[in-house]
């Protein structure tokens, strides 16, 4: 039998996973990232040679758990964190750290983009507006503030697109990671000569972009010798993690949405056609299925919000997860079911790291609101995720109003393997919530795109109908949906009335170093 491998260069860790045709997951291991660095409020940058070395880990591991060798693996997916800017020198090595889809610092040259090419011709040439998150502002900074370094780059590759310039010594991408850019024509699936024109971004640095289950390379003999893998397996396009994501959710048919709950959270819909939002609150990108695009919603700080209250407020329950070998965010989410439905009436805005949908405002910060002296941690815990749900429903407001439809939402990653938080999303969306047989989102779905293009699968629906199976449905608690619209309404409400605060906090220049 032939099996299917999946690399996913996520932003805690790359993630390989091995599969069978039919979807069973034989063999799976993580090899973990550096943190990222965050010299200063709102930046972020991680090293694109710990990437290589996690997959290495990651590969080796998988294998090993799999009790396979590499000549077993009949082709290799690749997914990955989008946005980031990974700049080689004509001897290919790395100019500098990468700044990473989290990184705000380009705020300016947003600006700068915007006013060059025009709000609505922005949307008409790439689709989406220029956003601090994408690659081009990026970019922009890295030429503004260090130019020097910018003489010498000779490449500009993404970050699963370094993985794989490792894994093959092939320049490539694919359509639906390099629509994150904003250098690419989302609605003809090229890069547009009219960016890189009005940019003055010089097309040479750009990598060949492929449909997602395209082969672009095969492994060589190097990389053979460092991963287990054969020298000469093919490796298929893949996709940016949200897109190769919806493929291992199954998200290849109208009506269906998938909820991820990564570092950040993503709402994700499939679509015949683009459908662009003329207000460019949510992204319109092609998708991993050929000649099909998709819209996605983005909350910045979704398991990032949990993970930062755990990092810093939970210290016994890291303390006594590692003593008896739990897990510590289990341990925080059962204090948080001692508190109601709505969390007594506290708020959470998880704008920790800025945000993206809806709001485009790199300079949103995070809050708590409704805190009294009656509240305890369980409430403060809850109402971290019940305002990250909310943050995703806000994505959900916005494809109703383009009349895009929602059957059914898929769940995946961190927030969808608790009982708790998947009956958070279910009860605010106040729609039924489906979690799968297979939870590996991103790797799953590149997986089964290196089957599509190693012939096992005949297209990307088919990849889904044989591997992709439902688990458990659950449905929203009518008397809960009720006490998060009333919530919701004033979370909405919130930010808008903040937000002059907000930016007004961020013009001080005060704030932590580095974190």
């Amino acid at each position: 039998m032939s099996y299917l491998m999946g690399i996913d260069v996520g932003t805690t860790g790359t993630r390989a996973v091995i599969v069978r045709p039919d979807g069973h997951v034989v063999g799976a291991a993580t090899g973990e990232h550096e943190p990222m660095r965050m010299e200063r409020p709102g930046w972020a940058e991680q090293d694109p040679e710990n990437w290589w070395q996690a997959a290495v880990v990651a590969t080796t591991g998988a294998l090993g758990a799999a009790g396979l060798k590499g000549s077993d693996i009949a082709a290799v997916g690749l997914s990955g964190q989008m946005h980031g800017v990974v700049l080689l020198d004509k001897a290919h090595a790395v100019l500098r750290p990468s700044l990473i889809w989290c990184d705000q610092r380009s705020q300016p040259q947003c600006d700068w983009i915007t006013s060059q090419v025009g709000s609505e011709r922005l949307i008409q040439l790439v689709s989406n507006p220029a956003l601090t998150g994408f690659s081009a502002p990026k970019l922009l900074w890295i030429r503004d503030h260090e130019p020097a370094l910018y003489e010498r780059a000779a490449r500009f590759l993404l970050p699963k697109d370094f993985v794989r310039f490792r894994l093959t010594g092939e320049f490539a991408t694919d359509v639906s990671d390099a629509s994150g850019t904003l250098l690419f024509d989302v609605a003809h699936r090229r890069w547009s000569r009219e960016m890189l024109e009005a940019l003055r971004v010089d097309e040479a640095l750009l990598p060949r972009a492929y449909e997602s289950p395209e082969i672009t390379g095969q492994i060589s003999r190097e990389a053979a010798l460092l991963t287990g893998l054969a020298a000469g397996t093919p490796v298929v396009g893949g996709a940016g993690d949200q897109a190769a994501s919806a493929v291992g959710n199954g998200i290849v048919l109208p009506g269906l949405t998938s909820a991820t709950l990564g570092t950040s959270g993503v709402i994700f819909a499939y679509t015949e056609i683009p459908r662009l939002d003329p207000l460019g609150r949510i992204h319109t990108f092609c998708h991993a299925v050929p000649g099909k695009w998709h819209v996605m919603g983005v909350t910045q700080g979704a398991g990032l919000s949990l993970r930062w209250f755990r990092d810093f407020f939970g210290g016994f329950e890291n303390w006594y997860a590692a003593q008896v070998g739990a897990d510590p965010y289990d341990l925080l989410i059962r204090e948080a079911e001692q508190a109601p439905p709505g969390s007594g009436g506290l708020l959470f805005l998880p704008y920790l790291m800025g945000e993206r949908t809806p709001h485009l405002d790199p300079q949103a910060r995070g809050m708590w609101f409704g805190l009294t002296a009656a509240h305890r941690r369980g409430h403060v815990i809850r109402s971290i995720l019940e305002g990250v749900a909310f943050s995703l429903r806000d994505s959900l407001e916005i494809f109703k109003e383009l009349k895009i439809p929602i059957e059914q939402i898929r769940l995946s990653g961190g927030g969808s393997r608790n009982f708790t938080w998947r009956a958070i999303q279910a009860d605010i969306y106040g729609k039924d919530v489906v979690t799968l047989r297979t939870s590996e989102g991103s790797a799953f779905g590149a997986a089964l795109l290196a089957g599509v293009g190693a012939k096992t699968y005949g297209t990307v629906q088919e990849a889904s109908e044989q591997a992709v199976q439902a688990q458990e449905t659950m449905a929203p608690q009518p008397a809960n949906v009720t006490v998060y619209n009333q919530l919701y309404g004033v979370y909405r409400k919130l930010y808008p009335v903040v937000k002059d605060l907000a930016h007004e906090l961020a013009s001080l220049g005060i704030g932590p170093k580095s974190a």
